[in-house]
């Protein structure tokens, strides 16, 4: 059984779907608030602050990838996105602007459920891991959601700061792409390895804006990325 203190916002313009996600989730324990309209979700998530957002792509007011960008603007909140449509463009967007997951219309409500479990283990697992990372001189800050290396920062966003704390809890390690994607972005489909392979790109981009040459990420050709340290 879930603590109470779980809650989830379900934001859907189908009320079937906002009280079937109410249904199976309040047999788990968690408190379920529903917004069916875009436009009064962002407000809704400030005063409920949940632990689990589930979110329609297609909704009435604002959409749900602009919620997603502006949520992530203020909060690492888990977000499953829902779409009406098989489409990998709306999949790669969702997770493009920071969503942890997503499900296809129709699914089974159990899936919701095991999924919204994972998620929530998962950040509860990360609370528990230190609020500062170091590999060499460089620094991520957690609770301050900072890269630093002596005077320099880095601006990244949200997936690519997950990515290089990841990598940097574990320099020397290296990572499939396979992994990285289920790690960071919770997805195991060889399909989506190009996300990873964009955002390496993307942070590369900008430690070599900020001139920070130690540490890299290193391409393993074949295999995947790690984090190198040069020698002392």
């Amino acid at each position: 059984m879930a603590p109470l203190s779980f809650k989830v916002l379900v934001v859907d313009d189908e009320a079937h779907i906002v009280e079937l996600a109410r249904l199976y989730l309040a047999r788990e324990g968690y408190e379920v608030e529903g917004v069916g309209d875009g436009t009064q979700a962002l407000a809704r998530f400030g005063q409920v602050k949940p632990d689990l957002v589930i979110l329609d792509i297609m909704l009435p007011g604002t959409d749900g990838l602009s919620i997603c960008k502006e949520i992530r603007k203020q909060s690492q909140v888990p977000i499953i996105m829902l779409t009406a449509r098989d489409e990998v463009t709306d999949k790669v967007v969702g997770l493009e602007v920071g969503a942890d997951d997503y499900l296809t219309k129709p699914f089974h409500p159990q899936e919701l459920v095991a999924r919204a479990k994972a998620l929530l283990r998962r950040a509860r697992l990360e609370t528990d891991q230190p609020k500062l990372i170091r590999a060499g001189r460089l620094e991520v800050d957690l609770e301050r959601h900072e890269v630093r290396l002596g005077a320099a920062r880095v601006q990244l966003r949200p997936k690519e700061f997950d990515l290089l704390a990841l990598l940097a809890r574990h320099p020397g390690r290296v990572f499939q792409r396979s992994e990285l994607l289920d790690l960071v972005w919770g997805y195991d489909f060889p399909g989506y390895t190009r996300t990873v392979d964009v955002h390496v790109q993307q942070v590369r981009e900008k430690l070599a804006a900020a001139k920070i040459v130690d540490p890299s990420i290193q391409t393993v050709w074949g295999v995947g990325y790690r984090l190198e340290l040069a020698a002392s």
